[in-house]
């Protein structure tokens, strides 16, 4: 569905190949019940398709003009989830995601590793982009020369990350990332993709929540107090994207093909593993309240650690043995 109008009990959304996190702000600042506890409604199922339970070499293909203390604030999440760091950790929160199985009883891998990158900042396709667009700018990065991004489809998962000052169809107004596969006619080989867009000047407020106000929003009196937390990384554009890499890496490890793990029985909007926890970041979280969160010094809000003393807030995905939404922060 285009738009998510409403929380379930369990945030469940429905997801056409993508994370849509432009719920309305009616749904943000209204609390709704508690919805990180167990439920029969999560009737995520396995269809017998594979997971990505070899080790993942991620490939960022960096297009548009990137502010470099982003890429490296990206850079340093993606390391740190095969790296060690403070509990709760980016790793700790992946053992949730590595419950997932397919039908040999192999998990989803443990090992992510950056493993290439490729910067795209001549925009070979032009600065209006929609989804099939993503798939070109892929072969674009393992043809061009003279140092190309591999062709990996045995451990391969690309991310194609865009920066400010580029459009794609329906981001801000219906997505905030998507992910799926790649077609061999245009790319030459099926691989896993995902896309996310880069929204801290183009709209902090839908895809850099709840490190930005959405326009429209009551002020923060209505609330009870200013609820907005301030970003870990220091910029909401970055840190709100950090929550949405982990998503899509997440159904991606889970679904790559779209025929693994996820609820209702429509394949074209399949509810995946992360669509279950949107806007649940800690304990207690549900409607507009991301949950019990750690915050540092200087107020800034968290709930991982990563490398180089780096910390990230990042949304949780539903466990399937605990039947909730979890995350390494859960204080129960």
């Amino acid at each position: 569905m285009d738009k998510l109008s409403c929380y379930l009990l369990l945030l469940l959304s429905f997801f056409c190949f993508r994370l849509d996190l432009s719920w309305s702000l009616e749904t943000r600042f209204n609390r709704a019940p508690n919805n990180q506890g167990s439920s029969d409604l999560a009737n995520l199922v396995y269809h017998m398709g594979p997971v990505l339970s070899s080790p993942i070499k991620l490939y960022i293909i960096w297009y548009g003009n990137w502010n470099s203390t982003h890429q490296a604030t990206i850079r340093d999440f993606l390391n740190s989830f095969s790296s060690p760091a403070l509990s709760p950790s980016v790793a700790d929160w992946w053992k949730t995601v590595r419950l997932y199985t397919d039908q040999t009883g192999s998990n989803i891998t443990d090992s992510l590793s950056l493993s290439g990158e490729f910067f795209d900042s001549r925009l070979s396709n032009g600065v209006r982009l929609n989804r099939l667009s993503m798939q070109h700018i892929i072969k674009n990065a393992v043809t061009s020369k003279p140092s190309p991004l591999p062709l990996d489809p045995r451990n391969g998962l690309y991310l194609v990350l865009t920066s400010s000052d580029v459009q794609v169809d329906e981001f801000c107004r219906a997505v905030c990332g998507f992910h799926y596969f790649s077609f061999p006619s245009i790319v030459g080989a099926t691989v896993p993709y995902a896309w996310i867009g880069y929204s801290g000047t183009q709209c902090p407020g839908v895809c850099a929540y709840p490190f930005a106000r959405p326009l429209g929003a009551p002020p923060p009196s209505a609330m009870g107090g200013n609820d907005i937390m301030r970003p870990p990384n220091g910029d909401a554009g970055v840190d709100g994207m950090i929550s949405v890499i982990a998503h899509e890496l997440a159904e991606s490890s889970s679904n790559p093909l779209v025929n693994a793990w996820y609820a209702g029985d429509n394949p074209i909007a399949p509810g995946e593993i992360a669509d279950m926890c949107l806007g649940l970041y800690g304990s207690g979280g549900g409607g507009g309240y991301v949950g019990k969160v750690s915050t540092d010094a200087g107020g800034n809000g968290y709930n991982v650690n990563g490398v180089k003393g780096r910390r990230f807030l990042v949304q949780w995905v539903w466990d399937p043995e605990k039947k909730r939404c979890f995350g390494p922060n859960a204080m129960d």
